[in-house]
């Protein structure tokens, strides 16, 4: 049977990932911040909580060592991640370092304590949820951006060392996805010179007409599992039909080009 360990697991995407995968029979290691908290995941059969802070590099450390002294790690899956909106000019030194430390620096921290495992064992797959922002660019997410574009950078370099290995390293790419991102899992900015713009591109990523565009956390994880077990050697996964359409725009069009796209959408 075939063990995925995963983190941020405790809403969205994550907790679907982790119901996915023991359905189809895997062992599943899902860790969370506060797994006490949880109450659905726990009775799933094949499926152990744990708790992990990806910002806390002493229990990334223990944590990991503790997993792989019971048990046989085949995926790291990072999941871990939250969304920071709002002007750039408004963001604390916090919002910024805490947004980069759990959706970058989290990401390289737990796939540093399982390497050795897996070049040792001489196979493995690092798996991460990165964003179609990690390839294009809205307004009002620079931050966000930064460590997104970050994490499919350092994937796309890591891969190469780490394929002689007999390593794996992927990324899932999803657009928007119909969970709570937008609510607890979203920190704000703000500024009033900045808010009647602001307000303008939140309506647009609020409409109705937009968000049906949206995925499920159900079908983001179902691209999560093609690319856990389809045996290719992909780097990118762009999932969700809305993520498709701005990933094909913007390999069709220059990049100022793509701006003036964008600017249509948003600020218009």
């Amino acid at each position: 049977m075939n063990t995925i360990f995963m983190t941020g697991t405790s809403t969205g995407l994550g907790k679907a990932a982790v119901k996915l995968f023991a359905d189809k029979g895997w062992n599943v290691i899902a860790t969370m911040r506060s797994p006490e908290k949880e109450t659905e995941l726990n009775l799933l059969p094949n499926v152990q909580l744990m708790a992990l802070d990806v910002t806390n590099p002493e229990q990334i450390k223990r944590v990991a060592a503790e997993v792989l002294a019971h048990n046989d790690i085949d995926i790291v899956f990072n999941n871990a991640g939250y969304g920071l909106a709002g002007p750039f000019e408004a963001a604390t030194d916090e919002q910024i370092v805490n947004n980069i430390n759990t959706n970058l620096l989290g990401v390289m921290r737990v796939t540093q304590a399982f390497i050795p495992y897996f070049r040792q064992k001489g196979k493995g797959m690092f798996l991460t949820t990165t964003s179609i922002g990690g390839t294009i660019t809205m307004p009002m997410n620079s931050v966000y951006h930064a460590a997104k574009f970050g994490v499919e950078g350092w994937s796309e370099s890591l891969a190469y060392e780490l394929e002689p290995f007999g390593i794996t390293v992927k990324t899932v790419a999803p657009g928007g996805i119909t969970t709570d991102f937008a609510g607890r899992s979203l920190d704000v900015t703000q500024h009033e010179a900045y808010q009647e713009v602001f307000e303008k591109i939140y309506a647009v990523f609020t409409d109705p007409e937009r968000r049906s565009a949206y995925s499920s956390a159900e079908q983001i994880a179902e691209v999560v599992y093609e690319a856990a077990t389809d045996g290719k050697q992909q780097l990118k996964y762009i999932a969700g039909e809305d993520a498709k359409g701005y990933f094909a725009l913007r390999n069709g069009l220059s990049q100022d080009a793509f701006r003036e796209e964008v600017k249509k959408i948003f600020l218009a």
